[in-house]
């Protein structure tokens, strides 16, 4: 996650007082490294990914190398994974490309790294000149926001809710759960997620809202619930909605609703059962295929 490497990249910095950081600002095909993967190279400690493999262990060492020498300027390097290329082998074979962007930081980057970290929704701007440089043309560039882009409404705090706001924690996803029972102890002991709330969910809709980076997963207590929740989120706009349930269940639930007139279209778009068929038994394995389709949906645009 963005704020945890820069947090880290904070601490490494007050003891080492330069580095060198990586980032993939590009990436192609079968590339290991995306766009957005960093990496921090200082004398005692590195941390991040570029990708990984061959090609991690040598422009790490290239990265350390850098900091024998002068501070040097933003500078890129591609990495072509294929052992036919002319020039620029990453050493790697499983096609693709990627472009790394190299950065001399020092303790100057001190102000900067505590923007990134407590301003909301902090735009960061990497380009040949710099970090947070302005540059009308730049030669090369990328852009990312602090915060998470991906925000995922899990409806329903008991176990099943716990374990998967465990899971995402450790990916790109702001995690908010939403119950409607007070003082329920799995929802107290969730501390993945950035935002708790007890409400009714006869006013659910008022909670969530529409994006095309918005998640709903619904878990709630049992079918009456389910069906109050689902009746007044089907009509809107998300990026995912899925609900948890046996089969038995959830065609009960979808009849009565085009019973009542619901659109079958907007019906049929709904992840149910939720999770992918991985056989899952344990709330840990629930939560895992859940997790799993929903790494799914988001990648599958890209």
């Amino acid at each position: 996650m963005i704020l945890d490497f820069y947090k880290k990249l904070s601490q490494v910095l007050q003891s080492e007082n330069r580095l060198v950081l990586m980032i993939v600002i590009a990436n192609e095909g079968s590339s290991p490294g995306r766009k957005g993967f960093k990496m921090a190279v200082a004398k005692n400690e590195m941390f991040g990914t570029i990708g990984g493999g061959i090609m991690e262990h040598k422009l790490v060492e290239y990265a350390q190398s850098l900091l024998d020498k002068p501070p040097h300027k933003p500078f890129v390097k591609h990495q072509i994974h294929d052992k036919s290329a002319p020039k620029d082998q990453s050493g790697m074979i499983c096609s693709g490309r990627q472009t790394v962007a190299f950065y001399d930081v020092t303790s100057d980057f001190h102000p900067l790294v505590e923007q990134i970290l407590n301003e909301d929704n902090f735009q960061i701007f990497y380009n040949n000149l710099g970090i947070n440089v302005p540059s009308e043309n730049p030669e090369w560039s990328f852009t990312e926001s602090s915060s998470l882009p991906q925000k995922v409404y899990i409806i329903g705090g008991g176990h099943v809710g716990l374990a998967l706001s465990e899971v995402l924690s450790r990916m790109d996803f702001e995690i908010h759960i939403l119950d409607h029972r007070e003082n329920l102890n799995t929802m107290m002991q969730n501390n993945f997620a950035h935002s708790r709330q007890t409400i009714d969910f006869e006013e659910i809709d008022n909670y969530i809202p529409e994006g095309n980076d918005v998640y709903v997963v619904i878990m709630s207590f049992g079918y009456r619930t389910d069906d109050v929740i689902i009746r007044q989120l089907i009509n809107k706009n998300f990026k995912y909605v899925g609900m948890l349930g046996s089969k038995e269940k959830i065609a009960t639930l979808f009849s009565k609703m085009v019973e009542d007139g619901f659109d079958k279209d907007n019906i049929a778009r709904v992840y149910a059962p939720i999770g992918i068929d991985i056989k899952s038994e344990t709330t840990q394995e629930i939560a895992i295929s859940v997790a799993a389709q929903l790494i799914r949906v988001k990648n599958q645009n890209r």
